[in-house]
């Protein structure tokens, strides 16, 4: 503080900063800090890289498998008639709105094939926000009477409906329990996929009391002893040329060996 004469109140000095000159800066010093500055770059580079790479790539997978901006919005079905949609679409459970590349296409197809008259389905992705179902039915091929119902089977033996009247159109089987006996059922459509159509036309029903114990009801009264469930073809042939001799049981059990009685 400085003061004045005569009394005068003090003066106050003002201080300026001046900013040094590069020339006040030995050139030793410049160089030192510009050689650090140039390490720290060098040094942040590869992670500013890394930074980058993990933005391009995590990005795009995190908006595909952890946002719904990819979601199932619609579910196109195809190929039912037995099933409705909706009972495929529960069967499927497929959230709304989940990511569509993790939905778990095999086991949504499983649980679909799941369904009694379903035999198989596919499901597919069709980007970006939706999921086709393909659905394959099974093919009604005989009825087996249980109870006061009657059950639709399958080429497989597979009972996948029940009816309360019998189709018209399809070959009756019997046989004790058809559910349990899925093999006797089977071996019952394959025998009836074999028959000329002469037979078929002739066929009543076919009976099963054992593996190797099918026969056929025909027309007029007459009986077939067909055996097992092997040769079907042969069989069928062999029956339908005796079917032009009298007698009213047919054993082709052994097509080497027919006999009629």
């Amino acid at each position: 503080m400085t003061v004045r004469p005569g009394g005068s109140a003090p003066e106050r000095r003002r201080w300026t900063l001046v900013r040094a000159g590069n020339d006040a800066m030995p050139s030793s010093v410049r160089r030192f800090m510009q050689r650090a500055r140039r390490r720290r770059l060098r040094a942040a580079l590869p992670w500013a890289a890394v930074a980058a790479t993990l933005l391009v790539i995590g990005l795009p997978i995190w908006l595909v498998l952890g946002t719904g901006l990819l979601g199932v919005r619609s579910v196109a079905i195809d190929g039912t008639s037995l099933v409705t949609p909706d009972e495929v679409r529960a069967a499927a459970a497929v959230p709304d709105g989940a990511p569509l590349a993790r939905v778990d296409l095999a086991a949504a197809a499983a649980r679909i094939g799941a369904l009694p008259a379903v035999e198989k389905a596919t499901v597919t992705r069709d980007w970006p926000n939706a999921l086709t179902i393909v659905v394959v039915e099974r093919t009604p091929e005989a009825v087996v009477p249980e109870g006061k119902r009657f059950l639709v089977v399958d080429r497989f033996g597979v009972a996948f409906q029940e009816l309360r009247r019998r189709p018209a159109h399809l070959p009756l089987v019997r046989i004790a329990d058809p559910r349990g006996n899925v093999d006797g059922v089977r071996g019952a459509v394959e025998v009836v996929a074999a028959l000329t159509p002469t037979l078929r036309r002739q066929l009543v029903e076919v009976g099963v009391a054992g593996p190797a114990r099918i026969t056929l009801k025909l027309a007029a009264g007459r009986t077939v002893v067909w055996g097992d469930a092997s040769r079907n073809a042969v069989k069928s042939t062999v029956t339908t040329a005796m079917l032009e001799r009298d007698g009213k049981t047919i054993d082709v059990s052994d097509p080497e060996v027919v006999t009629i009685r």
